[in-house]
């Protein structure tokens, strides 16, 4: 991208607000009197005290307590959406469709029939508004039906703004809505250095199925400890109660661009490897790594040709 197209990109999604279209990501439903139940003994969130217009952050796991995606699960009263990054989209599947046997469960695929817009920046909210839509509630994943462009949408509350699910059929059309009342239009660069800058993992980059929830620093946000059981429960509840993670997600800082793929050392052993990377406009040289624990924040540890400095999570 050019510098200067990433630069107005970051502008927009910093102090206005800037349109990313996702509708990349898998999406899936899911109906019945058995839902709720089922996908709570599947998930590390607690799904049963979900009520109608909230939602919640989650990950399902693997028996030993390893990653195999996440997921955000929105409570509409008449089913439980899904949505998650594309990449695990086939494990979440087969996940439902092999452990659901027994239950009152419908599976619905949504991934092609819906589109998915997601509007980044402090304006977010008025966008929406002037588009037609009434923003949703305050919190992450709250959601709230409308209408954008006359055709229904789903407004949904992210941590940088607001996401509008739609029929795959109106995506544009809702596009054009947004873009009209003052979107701009951005590319993932820009997205990506404002996750990056939060400090928040995404599966299939900087998590994998080598990675148990605590060690990304997803307790807090996708681990319930007071739900009862699910799948991969064990390890998850050992470590946090008796263990200490051998790596954790952590931030770095350098004096030049950092490269996802590089190998960290430190004092002259290997310390993790870089995930995420970007130039911010804001943060300047900074990543997201899995460092040991050897390597805390404030360590210098080398990372290619140059030094990084181990820091935590978001940046400030």
């Amino acid at each position: 991208m050019n510098p200067s197209t990433f630069a107005q990109d970051y502008a927009a999604a910093t102090e206005g607000a800037g349109l990313v279209d996702r509708s990349e990501r898998g999406k899936l439903a899911l109906s019945g009197i058995g839902a709720r139940e089922f996908l709570h003994g599947q998930v590390t969130q607690d799904v049963l005290a979900l009520t109608p217009g909230h939602g919640t952050y989650a990950a399902f796991l693997t028996p030993k307590g390893k990653m195999q995606g996440d997921l955000r699960v929105l409570d509409t009263g008449a089913e439980l959406l899904l949505d998650t990054e594309r990449v695990a989209l086939q494990a979440l599947f087969n996940m439902i469709r092999r452990y659901s046997l027994g239950y009152e469960v419908e599976l619905h695929k949504r991934t092609l029939e819906c589109g998915l817009l997601s509007l980044i920046g402090p304006l977010a909210d008025e966008l929406v508004t002037r588009a037609g839509a009434a923003a949703p509630g305050p919190a992450e994943h709250d959601h709230a039906p409308g209408r954008v462009a006359g055709v229904p949408v789903r407004a949904i509350r992210t941590d940088l703004g607001v996401d509008l699910l739609v029929g795959a059929e109106h995506t544009a059309a809702v596009s054009a809505a947004l873009r009209g009342a003052g979107a701009r239009e951005i590319g993932e660069q820009a997205a990506e250095a404002l996750r990056i800058e939060r400090g928040r993992p995404r599966y299939g980059i900087d998590l994998d199925d080598s990675v148990i929830p605590q060690e990304a620093g997803l307790n807090e946000r996708a681990v319930s400890f007071t739900k009862g059981c699910y799948v991969g429960q064990e390890t998850v509840a050992r470590l946090y109660y008796k263990g200490k993670p051998n790596r954790l997600l952590r931030g770095l800082r350098a004096p030049a661009a950092l490269v996802p793929g590089t190998e960290l050392t430190h004092n002259g052993r290997p310390a993790g490897s870089i995930t995420s990377a970007t130039d911010s406009p804001r943060q300047g040289a900074i990543a997201l790594a899995l460092v040991r624990r050897e390597a805390p924040p404030g360590t210098s540890v080398q990372a290619g040709e140059q030094q990084a400095l181990v820091c935590e999570l978001p940046f400030t």
